[in-house]
């Protein structure tokens, strides 16, 4: 007590400050920093999760180098990286954009467009996967069958598989990102626009030099969010393909669900933590990168 009576303002400050700051960094370091340094550690090792662990090296990563089914993974992941955050990006900015203008029901209407984001990812993909089923039982293929089209092997198709799972997953999340945009456009000050309209600017003018450049801070932060959703993809892969996970020639399978399996199916978990440090210097890269990117100059 009397050291610290002796202490100055600012000194008590800092100490006050480490006080309150010791039990997040004693939380991060035991939930965060700890998991993520074994891994790490086992992604040198062999173990499968009951036996002793066995040093081996860069054998696992290795293997991975040599194993065609992890490159097919691999591109499929940024297969859903590319495909799913530019789309849903641009559809949610739409319908945010017209959402915003709209005053009948605005309340309503946003809470419909939320409300997928809040239902279970295992239920929206067992409905979704009840859609795709073929006739008499799927929605789509019987909507089709009603209209003389041929049915679509939606989940059954290495061609249509992953776009299939895809959708839902671009769906899933449009109610957070148009929330966060719609938020974003209530930010900007009005009187902006108040200066366009006087001036005679048309919309497309208005849209493009006025609402998305003072949106590019609410544009990196969705980007970046969604890039690494989409990476981590996982439960609509997983519940919409259960009979073959990953689908027909793994033709859907991301990451995530190659972890999951060589983890908890092969217990081989040296080689499941060589795939998660892959997974997390991709996650690494492709934020780092998206940050420079969009940062403002």
């Amino acid at each position: 007590m009397d050291l610290y009576r002796n202490l100055t303002i600012r000194q008590k400050q800092i100490v006050w400050a480490y006080a309150f700051l010791a039990l997040p960094i004693l939380f991060y370091s035991v939930i965060r920093f700890y998991p993520t340094g074994n891994a790490i550690l086992i992604s040198f090792q062999d173990w499968n999760l009951l036996g002793a662990r066995t040093w081996t090296g860069l054998d696992n990563y290795v293997k991975l180098l040599g194993d065609p089914v992890f490159w097919q993974v691999f591109r499929n992941t940024f297969v859903y990286l590319l495909l799913g955050t530019p789309i849903s990006l641009v559809i949610s900015f739409i319908i945010a954009y017209h959402l915003d203008k709209t005053r009948f029901m605005h309340g309503f209407l946003r809470m419909l467009y939320f409300l997928p984001f809040m239902t279970s990812a295992v239920a929206m993909a067992w409905v979704w996967r009840w859609f795709y089923q073929p006739v008499p039982i799927g929605l789509f293929n019987n909507a089709l069958a009603s209209i003389g089209i041929p049915q679509i092997a939606f989940l059954n198709s290495t061609t249509n598989a992953l776009p299939s799972v895809l959708a839902p997953a671009v769906w899933a999340g449009l109610g957070f990102q148009i929330i966060i945009f719609m938020a974003g456009l209530r930010a900007i000050p009005r009187s902006y626009y108040e200066a366009a309209k006087i001036d005679g600017v048309g919309w497309w003018t208005v849209l493009w030099e006025i609402t998305i450049p003072l949106l590019k801070p609410t544009i990196v932060f969705i980007v970046v969010f969604s890039s690494i959703g989409f990476l981590r993809i996982f439960d609509h892969v997983f519940n919409m393909t259960t009979n073959n996970p990953g689908g027909p020639l793994n033709s859907t399978k991301p990451l995530v669900l190659m972890i999951y399996e060589t983890a908890f199916d092969s217990f081989d978990m040296g080689y499941a933590a060589a795939q998660t440090v892959v997974l997390f210097l991709v996650l690494l890269v492709v934020s780092l990168i998206q940050l420079r990117i969009l940062r403002d100059r």
